[in-house]
């Protein structure tokens, strides 16, 4: 193993303190998202930021649709990250799909974690019989449609609705352009990859204490998967927050930031 995994995930270690936290950004996003977080916690916590395969200034050429044809293999690549930098007992604070990878990764190497945050996570997107996912396969397939017809299109619309802020109209622009900054054919593979994703069965498995943050009208993760989860999760609490949309680490900065900070202080 070798600098080589640093330069795959656009790997940048900030900050200074005994504590390492890692932020994990979600699909369309990079690790700019998480701006206003280094901002408050930098002075004190080591912080780990990357990009995953296929977004930000990853290096795409690592990126193949076999590869990561699930999301065990962005699991993988955390737990590269963690060995590469000699990681235990860090706080890992997952946005989206990350929320996932970083229980896959907790499953394989605990040791790694101390305290998993999830923000905006789901185990499955997609409706079944007797769980509300928030969306039914017909959702999903004119989405995908929708994407494949005209991609920049897909993502200057799909934006403002997943940020879920109207009155703040530049956090749906930057969402848009970092979407706009992934190619197409991977964003498009990646979204059905993540969609149809069904990660339930693994959740009674987790041992690592775990804090769900659940926003409100959030497109992609209605309020009943945060309470699923918290059900499903052993050592897990729930803490709903004042936040609109699927990004309120972007949106709502200091409500995300104070969530993360009680959770770091417990």
């Amino acid at each position: 193993m070798s600098s080589s995994i640093l330069e795959r995930n656009n790997v940048k270690i900030l900050g200074s303190g005994s504590q390492t936290l890692i932020l994990a950004h979600g699909f369309g996003s990079d690790q700019t998202a998480w701006r206003h977080q280094i901002a408050a916690f930098a002075s004190n916590y080591r912080i780990v930021i990357f990009d995953h395969v296929g977004a930000g200034k990853s290096d795409f050429t690592a990126y193949s649709p076999h590869r990561y044809s699930s999301l065990y293999s962005y699991a993988e690549d955390l737990l590269d990250l963690c060995a590469e930098l000699k990681l235990t007992q860090c706080v890992l604070v997952g946005h989206s799909v990350s929320g996932m990878v970083s229980l896959l990764a907790a499953l394989v190497e605990p040791q790694r974690f101390s305290q998993l945050i999830f923000i905006s996570a789901s185990p499955r997107y997609l409706n079944d019989e007797g769980y509300i996912g928030g969306f039914e396969q017909s959702d999903l397939d004119a989405l995908y449609a929708a994407m494949s017809s005209n991609y920049y299109a897909w993502a200057s619309g799909f934006a403002p609705i997943a940020m879920g802020n109207p009155d703040k109209p530049e956090l749906a622009i930057e969402f848009a352009n970092t979407l706009a900054a992934i190619r197409p054919d991977i964003a498009q593979a990646v979204a059905r990859v993540i969609f149809q994703s069904d990660h339930r069965v693994e959740l009674p498995r987790l041992t690592v204490p775990t804090t769900i943050l659940q926003a409100s009208n959030d497109i992609a993760v209605p309020p009943e998967v945060g309470h699923y989860m918290s059900q499903k999760i052993p050592r897990s609490k729930l803490i709903p927050i004042p936040a609109r949309g699927h990004l309120p680490h972007i949106s709502a900065p200091d409500v995300v930031t104070h969530a993360i900070a009680s959770c770091l202080a417990a």
